[in-house]
């Protein structure tokens, strides 16, 4: 029974592992494609919105697939945390997810429109926006945890009765992921989308075009409002969150490494931006998300949802692990390959006369 145990602990902490690669990965990535369409509602010229749908055009659709792999991880390792983070983050995930299929329709039809091809390009940025917003306050929701039970509607347990729900499951209401920290932590997302977006768009088009110049100037001031909100998400947290107490606790010099390496990170992107050095002011904010995504991981553990489920609570038996870890993990470096491809093909550089082709 200890070695069932043990094996079920460390396949468990392996999936949660993956699950939080999987995640940054995917906001790494499709972050800067979310933040690019939020800052074309800032562009005047249609054309030049299609310019920045196009320099995506190769990459975008690979980018999201990191999101479906993650949360068919948390179905097939942590079915209990799916059914009811799902119950509990529907509104904001149902918007979310509106506002990638939104994105996602207006990409394509954007191309072929003739007399919409104006509404569906604000259709793209406002799906962008609409996104980024909701799966901001949907991580903000998540990280105050909620509510659970096993009883019945009312939350009493009654012994040996067969149509009472003895499974742990969400027990608030659909407005329980609502606060003021789920709030902020959406409009944090918007500004770190902003941020990603402009330096992406940076790294894609001629030093010289116009939408490299609105995006340099952009990144600029996203980059002074997003030290902003990592100062205000940081304090707030450890106000309000029992975990980040370890920030301070017995194994401070750890974070406080953490926190240098997050500094270092955010001046060799704002000096490298401002040097025009795009490509590495790109890799280098990706590298705060890496770093700060880490750290937030790291916080919550042994938890995946804080104060509400741990990962051994919350992960599928033994076997089903192992089944999972089997026939799954050798698709993740097929995965990565595929991205660092297409990356590599799309490296070059673009102008705003992309907008006058087909994407």
């Amino acid at each position: 029974m200890h070695e069932i145990f043990r094996i079920h602990s460390t396949l468990s902490t392996f999936w949660w592992i993956l699950l939080g690669v999987f995640f940054v990965i995917y906001i790494v990535l499709d972050g800067a494609d979310l933040g690019a369409g939020v800052f074309s509602l800032l562009l005047n010229n249609e054309n030049d919105r299609a310019a920045v749908m196009s320099s995506m055009a190769g990459t975008w659709d690979a980018n999201e697939t990191w999101l479906v792999v993650a949360g068919g991880v948390i179905f097939g390792a942590f079915p209990l945390v799916y059914g009811s983070t799902f119950n509990y983050l529907m509104i904001p995930l149902m918007f979310a997810l509106w506002g990638i299929i939104s994105r996602a329709v207006a990409f394509e039809f954007h191309v072929h429109a003739q007399s919409s091809r104006k509404f569906w390009g604000f259709m793209f940025g406002l799906g962008s926006l609409v996104a980024a917003l909701f799966a901001g306050i949907a991580l903000g929701a998540t990280l105050l945890g909620f509510q659970m039970n096993t009883g019945n509607a009312q939350g009493i347990q009654v012994a040996n009765d067969p149509f009472v729900n003895t499974v742990p499951h969400f027990s608030g209401n659909a407005l329980s992921f609502l606060s003021a920290f789920s709030i902020w932590t959406g409009i944090g997302a918007l500004i770190a989308g902003g941020l990603a977006g402009t330096l992406y768009l940076c790294a894609r088009f001629e030093q010289d075009d116009p939408i490299y110049l609105k995006a340099h100037k952009s990144a600029t001031l996203f980059s002074f409002l997003a030290l902003a909100a990592v100062v205000i998400t940081l304090i707030w947290s450890y106000a309000i969150m029992p975990d980040a107490a370890q920030w301070t606790g017995s194994g401070w010099f750890g974070w406080l490494i953490l926190l240098i390496a997050i500094l270092i990170s955010a001046y060799k992107m704002m000096s490298n931006h401002a040097a025009h050095r795009d490509f590495a002011a790109l890799l280098w904010c990706g590298a705060i998300v890496l770093f700060m995504w880490g750290g937030m991981w790291a916080t919550n553990f042994p938890y995946i949802i804080p104060q509400t489920w741990t990962i051994s609570q919350g992960g599928n038996p033994a076997n089903d692990l192992a089944i999972l870890t089997l026939f799954m993990t050798g698709f993740v470096p097929v995965m990565i390959t595929y991205n660092v491809y297409q990356i590599w093909v799309f490296r070059k550089r673009i102008t705003h006369l992309a907008g006058y082709e087909s994407h």
